[in-house]
C-alpha cells in the first residue's frame, strides 16, 4: 500500500516545521480541511495534506512583510513543485495568502482560506476556557471572543467572515463545524482539557 498524501504532508510538516504552536496550528487546520471533505464528498487525504502543508514555511521564512514573490508561501511552494506535488496542491497554498495574488476558485482553495485563521481562533477560545477543553466551546462562545478585539489579536476578524462567505455557508455553521473537526483531535492538539 501506498503512503498517502497525508502522512507524506506531515513528514514534510516535520522536516520543516520545529515549532510545536506551528505544527498544531497545521494539525489543526488539516482536521478542518479533511472535516470539510468529508461533508462535501471530497477527498479527504488530499484537503488534509494541503492543511498540513499551507504553512510548512513560516517558521523560515514567516514573509511578515507580504512580499508578493518571497517567502511565506512561495518557498515552500517551490519545494513542493520540485518534489512532485501536484499543482492543485501548491495552487491552494498559494490562494491562502491574500497577497500572493492568487486567487481562489475551487472548494479545496476556498475551505482553506475559510478554516485557516478560523482554526486558530477556536484553539485559542478553548485554552482560555477554564478546563482549557475544544469540548467546552461553543459556537457562541467564538462569536462573543470575536468581538473582544484585544483577544486573539493576531487573527484577522475580516478573514474569518470572507472565508464564510466565500464558502457559502453562515459564519456560525463554519465554526460549528471547525469545532467539531477539532473535537475530533483534541489529545493530538493539547485540547482535552485539565483532569
Amino acid at each position: 500500500m501506498s503512503e498517502t498524501l497525508a502522512a507524506r504532508a506531515q513528514a514534510t510538516l516535520h522536516d520543516w516545521v520545529q515549532s510545536e504552536s506551528l505544527r498544531k496550528h497545521c494539525y489543526a487546520v488539516a482536521d478542518s480541511m479533511k472535516h470539510f471533505a468529508q461533508l462535501r464528498g471530497e477527498d479527504t487525504d488530499l484537503w488534509e495534506a494541503v492543511g498540513l502543508l499551507h504553512d510548512m514555511d513560516y517558521e523560515r521564512h514567516p514573509n511578515l512583510e507580504r512580499s508578493p514573490t518571497d517567502g511565506h508561501p512561495f518557498v515552500g511552494v517551490a519545494w513542493l513543485r520540485e518534489n512532485g506535488w501536484s499543482e492543485e496542491v501548491c495552487h491552494a497554498i498559494l490562494s491562502h495568502a491574500d497577497y500572493s495574488g492568487v486567487s481562489r476558485g475551487t472548494p479545496l482553495e476556498k475551505t482553506l482560506y475559510a478554516v485557516d485563521e478560523l482554526s486558530s481562533f477556536v484553539v485559542a477560545v478553548a485554552l482560555v476556557r477554564p478546563t482549557k477543553s475544544i469540548h467546552d466551546v461553543d459556537v457562541r462562545a467564538v462569536k462573543k471572543k470575536m468581538k473582544d478585539k484585544a483577544f486573539a489579536r493576531a487573527v484577522n476578524r475580516e478573514d474569518i467572515i470572507r472565508g464564510a462567505e466565500e464558502v457559502g455557508m453562515p459564519l456560525d455553521d463554519v465554526i460549528a463545524q471547525v469545532i467539531a473537526a477539532l473535537k475530533g483531535d483534541a489529545g493530538r492538539l493539547g485540547l482535552i482539557g485539565a483532569s
